[in-house]
């Protein structure tokens, strides 16, 4: 019989970032998508503010991210920075996910803002040990572009993208972790 500590240690150990070129073109159910965003609901926050806000973005939707991305792209770089397989590849990436979930953060101005970025990096968290849960592979990208991504996402004040959660069925195997031994990183005091 397992423990939850033993369920809830395999899920965190065995989650890996599995990236949108490794996604097999399966249809994500939207019951699915709803037990990830709803695990992310549950992530710790100081004073409730429970900043993180998100837009999912499926079908045709994820091909307009991919142009939007790429016509970004060519508005901030110079011409002389362009490149076209960098260009290309906004479209072909948002392509190969099936749902796309832009992260979001809505600014209280009750608390600093970095502990509004830990709470949606902690729902974050909680999404990506649901979707690993329900053997789906889970990505979070934050390149750039996202600082421009405001008005096709449609935020509201005080809100601001902090980056893209792409996600996808995928036949990867599990992969032993790069860790280095916790040992290495902890001090004890005890007196």
């Amino acid at each position: 019989m397992s423990t939850t500590y033993d369920i809830i240690s395999k899920v965190i150990k065995e989650r890996r970032s599995i990236f949108p070129a490794s996604y097999i073109k399966k249809e994500i159910p939207v019951e699915v998508i709803n037990q990830v965003l709803e695990a992310a609901n549950y992530a710790p926050t100081h004073k409730l503010t429970q900043p993180w806000r998100f837009v999912v973005i499926r079908k045709a939707g994820l091909a307009r991210l991919g142009e939007e991305l790429g016509n970004l792209y060519k508005k901030v770089v110079s011409p002389q920075q362009f490149l076209q397989k960098k260009y290309d590849s906004f479209a072909e990436k948002t392509s190969q996910a099936d749902c796309i979930i832009a992260i979001n953060m809505k600014l209280s101005g009750k608390i600093p803002e970095w502990e509004e970025l830990a709470a949606v990096s902690c729902a974050v968290q909680n999404m990506a040990l649901t979707a690993e849960s329900l053997k789906v592979g889970a990505y979070w990208s934050s390149p750039p572009l996202i600082d421009h991504l405001g008005s096709f996402l449609d935020l509201g004040e005080n809100e601001k993208c902090i980056g893209l959660f792409y996600m996808g069925y995928h036949n990867e195997k599990p992969w032993t972790p790069n860790r280095t031994p916790m040992e290495e990183k902890v001090r004890w005091i005890e007196g």
